[in-house]
């Protein structure tokens, strides 16, 4: 029997945005994305959550070193999100809507180039308290 465990990292990060679609009129745009389509941004205190399943290490007993999980985000998600106008000062969302699902995925793709492929990854994107996302479902 397997004996995976799930273990999971919270950070946080600052960051502006617009949701627009250029191929849209400004009439669709605002009908679309409302208050989001403001035309000097807008901003999130956006809460991360990493989860990580794996089997323990029979020497540390960790699935992996939370430390190193948090050195791996803070190295690839927050130095690059944080304090940002995600449209403008990010390769990522130079042509990509940044909308939370976008986010999201652009996430999880950045990390899983950094955590090894043994251990199953899955994250969790808090826009606001009530509004969130979730890759891979």
């Amino acid at each position: 029997m397997s004996k995976k465990v799930a273990v999971y990292r919270k950070e946080h990060f600052n960051a502006a945005h617009r949701l627009h679609n250029p191929d849209w009129t400004d009439e669709m745009n605002d009908k679309v994305f409302g208050k989001c389509n403001n035309p000097n941004y807008h901003g999130h205190n956006y809460e991360l959550e990493v989860k990580l399943v794996g089997e323990p290490d029979e020497r540390t007993g960790y699935v992996m070193d939370m430390k190193e999980l948090s050195n791996i985000i803070n190295a690839t998600v927050l130095e690059r999100f944080d304090h940002k106008n995600l449209n403008l000062d990010t390769e990522e969302f130079k042509y990509l809507n940044p909308t939370a699902e976008n986010i999201v995925v652009v996430i999880y793709e950045l990390l899983r180039a950094k955590i090894d492929s043994r251990f199953d990854l899955q994250v969790r994107l808090y826009e606001t308290p009530r509004n969130f996302v979730e890759y891979p479902v």
